[in-house]
């Protein structure tokens, strides 16, 4: 059963369905907080089972946010008023040398960085919530 909002019309899409949407996409944003500030970054990244995967540098904003952490991916119409976000709450950690097996796993996910430099730290966002929202627009879409 569809929940939606009689007075927004947006529609709640579940775990599954959210997950569906996630694994169709390679751009997301993560939010991470530094001393007291939040910061929102695009990344690159790829599903592991329920996990988000993403490659960055040490020392870079990210590394330095590990930590409790958000993720979101979204697709919009502007001409029909429409589209769908997906967010995730979780914990972000790097993956560790110790497991080589769980290393040699996410290495071979299909990560590729637009930005340049060397990304050879790898974290994974640990789902703990994951909640989704669909506007259907004028026009019904998407």
């Amino acid at each position: 059963m569809r929940m939606v909002s009689k007075h927004s019309g947006i529609e709640v899409i579940d775990s599954d369905q959210c997950r569906r949407l996630l694994a169709e996409d390679v751009i997301g944003r993560v939010s991470v907080v530094i001393g007291a500030t939040p910061m929102i970054l695009p990344v690159n990244y790829a599903l592991d089972g329920d996990d988000i995967v993403i490659r960055t540098m040490p020392g870079s904003r990210l590394d330095v946010g590990q930590g409790h952490a958000a993720f979101e991916v979204d697709s919009f119409d502007r001409e029909t008023q429409s589209g769908w976000s997906v967010l995730v709450t979780g914990h972000l950690e790097e993956v560790s040398w110790y497991n080589i097996k769980d290393m040699e796993r996410v290495q071979s996910l299909p990560v590729q960085p637009w930005a340049k430099g060397e990304r050879n730290l790898w974290l994974r966002l640990r789902p703990g919530y994951i909640t989704g929202r669909v506007i259907r627009g004028e026009q019904g879409g998407p």
